[in-house]
């Protein structure tokens, strides 16, 4: 699962490392280390500019919404439950089969934020006297610094009740593409905390390395199974995790020092 997530690149960063042809200083988005859903994102893909002569796919950054609105739907209010597609069924769901074959994005990150019920509340749980979880969030990042590319769709949404030439018109909204959470170690891990991602949760963002971009955001490609391909988890052992304070679990919160990492859990949320 991805329901929250830390992107603090500036755009000329973001098109170094993407290559990217174009993008509008008008989209800029300030650094937002407690990105939920509904915010607006940056997001990579390519396609062709409408004034071209020749059209051909151009790398852009781009700012949606994160929360997919189907082009179909008749309303929007759904996309903020659709912040997440399942890479296992992402091709079959009518909500994102047609964005998987044509509209395809990556939504880069520093990380993202999970979070695990404390080992205590656990086993309450386990003994039937539940009460109200505190969980310890976790922040997962790659462990060399690198930027998260996660793997994420695109879509356009009409809004009929508003004319042509409305601001507000046309949405651009986007979901992440999940997968199952990695079961081996973690390249950095912490001592008293998780020693894999399955650990954390049992879904992660789909992280694309290089070496699939291209072949990703290429809009020519379009069978399916081709597609599918890419979807394969990336090489084990990439990824480190470690606790960060609470206070990430309130989305009004936001700057660097949510990204700070604890010496160990917060006390009462021990792993």
């Amino acid at each position: 699962m991805c329901g929250r997530y830390a992107a603090s690149r500036r755009p000329e960063d973001l098109a170094g490392i993407f290559e990217i042809e174009k993008w509008e200083p008008e989209e800029t988005l300030e650094p937002d280390f407690n990105v939920a859903p509904t915010k607006e994102v940056y997001a990579v893909l390519d396609r062709a500019l409408k004034d071209e002569q020749e059209p051909r796919p151009v790398r852009q950054l781009r700012k949606l919404k994160w929360g997919l609105v189907p082009s179909w739907s008749k309303t929007p209010e759904g996309g903020a439950r659709m912040i997440n597609a399942r890479a296992e069924t992402v091709h079959e769901k009518p909500s994102y089969r047609r964005a998987f074959t044509s509209r395809r994005c990556i939504l880069p990150a520093d990380g993202y934020y999970e979070w695990v019920t404390g080992k205590q509340e656990r086993d309450l749980e386990v003994e039937g006297r539940k009460k109200r979880p505190r969980k310890q969030p976790y922040f997962v990042t790659p462990a060399d610094g690198s930027v998260f590319a996660m793997a994420g769709l695109y879509e356009f949404w009409r809004d009929r009740t508003l004319p042509d030439d409305h601001s507000q018109a046309w949405w651009v909204t986007c979901s992440v593409i999940t997968t199952e959470a990695e079961t081996g170690p973690l390249a950095v891990s912490p001592a008293d905390g998780p020693h894999a991602l399955a650990e954390i949760h049992p879904r992660m963002p789909l992280m694309l390395t290089p070496d699939r971009w291209d072949a990703w955001l290429d809009p020519a490609r379009t069978d399916v199974d081709e597609l599918r391909e890419l979807l394969a988890p990336p090489p084990g052992g990439l990824m480190r995790a470690y606790p960060v304070a609470t206070a990430v679990s309130n989305v009004r919160n936001n700057g660097p020092e949510l990204l700070k990492e604890l010496e160990g859990p917060e006390e009462g949320t021990l792993f």
